[in-house]
């Protein structure tokens, strides 16, 4: 019968032992290092802010207001927020008697387009914020979708006088999402055709 020499067993105890502190950490690390999920993988969002000018707007301040909301509230890449004192306005809003008609964009920081916000239109029912968020659109680089349903904001006084959406269908934001968004087409330069929206 062999016997282990005394030599070999405690070498082999050793390798072993070596084995096993050099094993146990890559294990653990192994563990630890897996990928984590990043809280934020989509790019961030390129907002433009643009800002407007009521104050030749007359008795339709409040719908201006709202018709901005509404995009504000229907899209991230752009913001519409009132000029303040002193400040450049990208749209100026006019209230005039005729129909309502705009420059059609997309209007960028620096630029000018301006809207007739017609009373001919409201005095035949068409619904104030309606028109103002549909002015807003063609600044927004958006033209007229003409005829179409109530739910298309594009499609103005086809929409009917009874029609008092104001809010932008998914094709419509989408739009003026890539408008605004990074890339070639946020150089795109505004259009500059005015566009009346009569019947």
């Amino acid at each position: 019968m062999l016997r282990k020499s005394p030599l070999l067993s405690l070498l082999t105890t050793a390798a072993a032992a070596c084995l096993l502190s050099v094993a146990a950490p890559a294990a653990a690390g192994a563990a630890t290092s897996a990928p984590q999920p990043r809280a934020q993988d989509d790019a961030a969002v390129q907002q433009t802010t643009l800002r407007y000018d009521d104050s030749r707007a007359g008795e339709f301040k409040d719908a201006v207001a709202a018709g901005a909301e509404s995009w504000n509230a229907s899209v991230d890449n752009v913001e519409l927020v009132p000029a303040g004192p002193g400040e450049h306005a990208e749209i100026t809003v006019i209230a005039t008697d005729g129909w309502p008609q705009a420059v059609l964009g997309p209007v960028r920081p620096g630029g000018s387009v301006w809207i007739e916000f017609g009373r001919q239109a409201v005095r035949e029912g068409h619904d104030p914020t309606r028109i103002a968020a549909h002015e807003m659109g063609h600044s927004l680089g958006l033209p007229d979708t003409k005829p179409g349903p109530c739910s298309q904001l594009m499609s103005g006084a086809s929409g009917g006088v009874g029609c008092t959406n104001a809010t932008p269908d998914a094709q419509e934001r989408a739009r003026v999402e890539r408008l605004y968004g990074s890339g070639a087409a946020s150089e795109l330069p505004a259009d500059g055709r005015v566009l009346v929206d009569a019947p």
